[in-house]
């Protein structure tokens, strides 16, 4: 492929997309609260708002890209091979910008046979496997990639890992998509393999096998969809590398690290960590500051707190983990359309698939409530949940 086939920083075109994405996710409530010290009341309600939530620097970078593409081809035909992000309305603007998708879960195979010589096709913010690239680059299409600079840093980690003799343990959800890309990256490698661990109770039976050995039947049936083709946990657990989806609970990643260093020293001693085991931080600061900030809010008073975002966004459900564990009432929801009343609110629980319905969820009285956002959650979506949140006590948004 060509220099000129293959883009990573962009055409130079923001300022002639500078206005269309105002338009699209510009929020002026959202910026006077900033302005405001991130607090705002109205109607009996306190308004908190997290000091880092919502578009991280790599998403609006993902964002950007697409709308220019769109600027600089507008006579051909453009494809992104899944969501860009992991926010519903932010994937149907670009649909509605002619911009096709090749595949609208993480599950169902890519229509990469439909992609043409002349067609632009759009790499994802997550990244996408090496076999992907390759298909890709092997038809001669032009590739925009808008890939993480956070996640390119864990693949180089991921990388290394391979090449000196060290399988990689990913903690993330082996079906996200980027983690899935990540794995790519260390059986890309001779040698190269990984294991996926979702949670702290995985990475327990990962340290238990780490500390006695043995055979590894009941391990490899417990994480066969989650591990690299032809794993041998009695072979390749023997030198391992900790590595992250970027968008984990920083907390939990840390204690699985510490849990899986100390069943390595409990098996091969202190002395011999080294030769072992292996860990580089590949938390997005991105992804720390807003759980950093959620701490924050949470040494305030709250009565409650809204997280708004896509529910298939990673760090999305993570914020929303965070007042859950401090027992105060969390709500996850996509947008505003959820807040259906002072009474009702569809929400979907930490822990669960789905959404369902809470009734009176919002208490009379003085309150007092904390509000982030998932850092692929674009600011009218966040203001427009605001407004919601006003109107159910009556405040009309527009006298502010």
């Amino acid at each position: 492929m060509t220099e000129t086939h293959y883009y990573q920083k962009g055409f130079g075109l923001k300022p002639e997309i500078e206005a269309d994405l105002v338009r699209d996710y510009h929020s002026g409530l959202v910026q006077r609260l900033r302005d405001g010290g991130y607090r705002l009341a109205a109607g009996g309600i306190t308004v908190l708002m997290a000091r880092e939530f919502g578009f991280c620097y790599g998403v609006d970078r993902a964002v950007e890209y697409a709308y220019e593409a769109r600027r600089k081809f507008p006579d051909r035909r453009l494809h992104i091979t899944g969501e860009i992000i992991h926010n519903p309305h932010v994937n149907q603007r670009l649909r509605e910008m002619g911009i096709s998708f090749l595949s609208t879960s993480p599950a169902d195979p890519k229509d990469y046979e439909s992609v043409r010589p002349e067609d632009v096709v759009i790499l994802p913010a997550f990244g996408v496997t090496t076999e992907e690239s390759d298909l890709l680059r092997e038809r001669g299409c032009i590739l925009v990639d808008t890939t993480c600079g956070s996640v390119l840093n864990v693949w180089k980690n991921v990388e290394r890992y391979a090449r000196e003799g060290f399988s990689a343990v990913i903690h993330g959800r082996y079906d996200h998509e980027e983690t899935r890309a990540t794995a790519s990256r260390a059986t890309r490698l001779p040698g190269g393999h990984y294991l996926v661990v979702r949670d702290m109770e995985e990475a327990e039976l990962l340290a238990r096998f780490l500390e006695v050995g043995g055979d590894g039947t009941a391990l490899l049936a417990r994480f066969r969809r989650a591990c690299s083709p032809g794993f041998d946990p009695a072979r390749h657990l023997e030198r391992i590398g900790l590595a992250n989806q970027t968008t984990v609970l920083s907390s939990e990643s840390l204690a699985i690290g510490e849990r899986l260093r100390q069943a390595v020293i409990t098996r091969w001693g202190e002395a011999a960590v080294a030769e072992h085991y292996r860990a580089f931080d590949t938390i997005c600061s991105a992804t720390q500051d807003r759980q950093d900030a959620v701490r924050a809010l949470l040494d305030e008073p709250l009565d409650l707190m809204l997280v708004v975002g896509g529910y298939n966004s990673s760090n999305t459900s993570h914020l929303a983990e965070m007042p859950c564990e401090e027992g105060v009432p969390a709500y996850h929801i996509d947008d505003a359309a959820c807040i259906l009343g002072p009474d009702q609110i569809r929400h979907k629980p930490v822990g669960q698939t789905g959404e369902v319905i809470q009734e009176r969820w919002l208490p009379p009285g003085e309150l007092i409530v904390g509000l982030t956002a998932g850092a692929s959650t674009p600011n009218n979506k966040v203001g427009e949940v605001i407004e919601a949140l006003l109107r159910c006590r009556g405040v009309d948004p527009a006298t502010l």
